[in-house]
């Protein structure tokens, strides 16, 4: 699995996650700084990675396209320093490999990690 750090995460996060094992790239260092979200998703989906992101239009994203991929990990807390919730974080992803390999929004709070299944469909 390989990860593009999205700019509203610190890029310590890279460093943080090759340390473990995963590797990882912040968008900074791929593309344009200002691009759009959708910019973002079309290049992981192209490169084979999953985004790593703190900002919930990917999900909306995701939802809007019904696609199967790439998938998203989505860090929703206030302090996403990969010193406050990192090591919540490598679990997640060691644990969710496949799914995410396979296409899943994984959601990671301080509380709890919530994994749902591309595509997104409405539920009802």
């Amino acid at each position: 699995m390989k990860l593009i750090v999205d700019m509203n995460l610190s890029p310590r996060w890279v460093g943080f996650l090759a340390g473990v094992g995963i590797e990882a790239a912040h968008w900074s260092t791929l593309g344009a700084k200002n691009a759009p979200d959708s910019e973002i998703m079309a290049y992981a989906r192209a490169n084979n990675y999953v985004v790593l992101t703190h900002d919930l239009d990917f999900s909306a994203i995701l939802a809007a396209g019904q696609g199967e991929k790439p998938s998203v990990v989505q860090i929703r807390a206030e302090d996403v320093s990969p010193d406050e919730i990192g090591k919540q974080v490598i679990a997640a992803l060691q644990q969710m490999a496949y799914e995410l390999e396979e296409g899943a929004l994984l959601t990671i709070d301080p509380t709890r990690t919530r994994l749902r299944v591309l595509p997104l469909r409405s539920r009802g």
